[in-house]
């Protein structure tokens, strides 16, 4: 008897182990089921008729320092209207006149407004199409026309509304504010919005709820938002509309005078390397010009004579000669092997110093200058311009630019003919900007700087993140040769011998270097174009902004050499800055500025992907 107590005892045991094993599961099934997966059951069961949709954030808006607005987010409007929500009595009191307020702003017909939503009310179609893509201002009038005034419960207006971007100023440093366009399968980002889209621009998108009504059309649920959308920050550039206005119109009516196939300018702050102004202008095919390539950024060309900046300071740096140093090239040439350099000067410039040399700009002196100087140690010369970052990218916070090209001995392409070529800006490939960022180093006595495009990012009237200036190098070169260099330069204008006399002007003094590079002179003298360029900067004696200017390919039958084409564009611009505004300063915009501790995620990306193919000259033997 015992034992059979003892066996039912057990049984008892494992029968109450299993009920309590099984409560236990029962119970955790259900915690996990209220709140683990109840987000993915809720989803579960709106996906057949109801789903969550995303609601597009405003992408912040991006302003110049002065405040105008060159970028922004608008709201455009869908409406439709459900018929069968009002109540019969005031469906019949307000339906006509709705009708007649509607056929007014969208140019309809009224009585067929009419018949149409009769019709609907009497099937229960609750998702008549009323307008699309309304503006603003449209919108907020038919908010008050009847019915609709009463709002969605009781008057039956259903309001869908899409974020596109507006460029106020355009076409304005259009290129260079650029836009970012995702395809899904192929992202674009271009200046200044693809940049900054991920990390300041985009903001957070939102969620609501909808609902099928029928294939393929879907309609809000509740009046709020499952989650609300928020806004993405405010980006200020160091873009000054005025500045802008000034390089985009001077630029573009010489582009039109010479006929040229493209042209750019950019203007920078010399203290700072605030980019002020960056208009980039391609001929279209009715002989039009408009931005759609950004040139200062991603073209890499061959410099000519502007580059005899950097052989200068090289060769001095290195003591291979001084400004009193003599040069004569019989007839203007210099031979290299079986190849000469020519000087545009027929006959050449006789006997001349360093300091002549440059003003004139003989490409005889100068590959006299580099060939004899580093003969063989090419290396050294090399390693100078290394030693000064000309061989590596600004690192700039928007995509497609474009690393410099100068070849070390050993490389492929170098030959013996290198160093001449090098000495006067062929065998060589910078972009503008980079070009312009040495010559800004120079005014700047020797401190080259990072160019800057925006200014600081915002939160309404909170500064979330300050840019400051980034040093690319403390000095480049010594304070005597920095010294030496600006003299020289100023004497390109001053002097009535220098390229750029023309320019000259005794109560604004400006200091460059003129550059006329050949192009396609690889396939014969008949194919032979030019680019033209001025690259400076302004006063000559206390430097406040640099500029440059590169017009390629000027009808050959009319003017080519950069103090004719490039150079009274430069001046122009310059002239014009400071006759509007003498003093211009950073004007941040009129709101109450504070510093945010709000975090901003994390860097702008920095990548070098371009979108249009660069054209990029064959390094061969130019005759000049």
């Amino acid at each position: 008897m015992d034992q059979k107590v003892t066996t039912m005892m057990r049984r008892l045991v494992l029968v109450s182990a299993f009920l309590l094993v099984f409560g236990a599961l029962i119970t955790y099934k259900l915690f996990q089921i209220q709140w683990v997966e109840k987000d993915e059951l809720q989803l579960s069961a709106l996906s057949d008729n109801r789903k969550l949709e995303p609601i597009e954030a405003k992408r912040g808006s991006i302003y110049s320092v002065d405040g105008a607005l060159l970028a922004t987010s608008v709201s455009a409007y869908t409406v439709h209207f459900d018929p069968t929500v009002a109540r019969a009595d005031l469906f019949e009191q307000e339906i006509g006149a709705l009708c007649d307020s509607l056929a007014q702003l969208l140019s309809t017909d009224s009585k067929g407004l009419e018949i149409k939503f009769r019709a609907a009310r009497q099937s229960k179609d609750r998702y008549v199409r009323i307008a699309s893509n309304l503006e603003y201002g449209d919108f907020k009038r038919l908010q008050r026309f009847p019915l609709f005034v009463r709002g969605r419960g009781k008057g039956g207006i259903i309001v869908d509304s899409k974020i596109t971007r507006k460029k106020p100023l355009d076409p304005l440093a259009s290129r260079l504010v650029g836009y970012f366009l995702d395809e899904g399968t192929k992202t674009y980002r271009v200046g200044l919005e693809g940049g900054f889209n991920d990390h300041v621009l985009k903001g957070e998108d939102g969620l609501r709820e909808v609902q099928r009504i029928q294939k393929g059309l879907w309609k809000p649920v509740n009046l709020e938002n499952t989650k609300e959308p928020k806004d993405g920050y405010d980006l200020v550039t160091t873009i000054h509309s005025n500045i802008q206005d000034i390089a985009h119109s001077t630029l573009s009516q010489v582009l039109r005078k010479y006929r040229a196939e493209r042209g750019l300018a950019v203007v920078m702050d010399v203290k700072t390397g605030a980019i002020r102004a960056m208009s980039n202008l391609n001929m279209n095919a009715d002989s039009t010009y408009s931005e759609t390539y950004n040139a200062a950024v991603a073209d890499l060309f061959e410099p000519g004579s502007t580059f005899k900046l950097m052989s200068l300071i090289a060769a001095l740096e290195d003591k291979k000669a001084d400004t009193a140093t003599t040069f004569h090239a019989k007839y203007g040439q210099y031979k290299v092997y079986d190849k000469y350099i020519y000087d545009s000067r027929r006959g050449g410039y006789g006997a001349i110093n360093l300091a002549t040399a440059f003003a004139v700009s003989s490409n005889t002196a100068f590959a006299e200058l580099i060939n004899e100087g580093y003969k063989g140690s090419a290396q050294a010369f090399v390693n100078r311009l290394y030693s000064m970052k000309l061989h590596e990218p600004l690192g700039l916070p928007i995509e497609g630019e474009q690393a410099p090209l100068i070849r070390y001995p050993g490389d492929k392409g170098w030959s013996g003919l290198s160093l001449a070529w090098m000495s006067h800006g062929y065998e060589v490939l910078m972009t503008p900007l980079q070009v312009l960022a040495f010559y800004n180093a120079i005014a700047n006595d020797g401190r080259y700087i990072k160019p800057q495009f925006v200014s600081e990012v915002r939160r309404g009237d909170q500064v979330v993140r300050r840019f400051e200036t980034e040093v690319i190098h403390p000095s480049l070169a010594s304070a005597k040769t920095i010294k030496i260099a600006q003299r020289l330069l100023a004497d390109v204008v001053e002097k009535p011998y220098g390229t750029a006399h023309k320019l000259y002007d005794k109560h604004f003094p400006i200091a460059g270097k003129t550059g006329t590079a050949q192009v396609n002179y690889q396939l014969g003298k008949e194919n032979v174009d030019y680019v033209s360029s001025f690259v400076g900067y302004f006063p000559a004696d206390e430097p406040r902004y640099s500029c440059i200017v590169v017009v390629h390919r000027p009808d050959k039958n009319d003017k080519i050499y950069g103090a004719d084409v490039a150079g009274p564009v430069f001046k122009s611009i310059a002239q014009k800055i400071y006759a509007t505004s003498p003093f211009v300063d950073e004007v941040h915009l009129k709101t109450q500025v504070t510093e945010s501790s709000e975090p901003l995620p994390s860097k702008p990306l920095v990548s070098v992907t371009p979108l249009l193919p660069i054209e990029v000259t064959q390094v061969d033997t130019p005759i000049k």
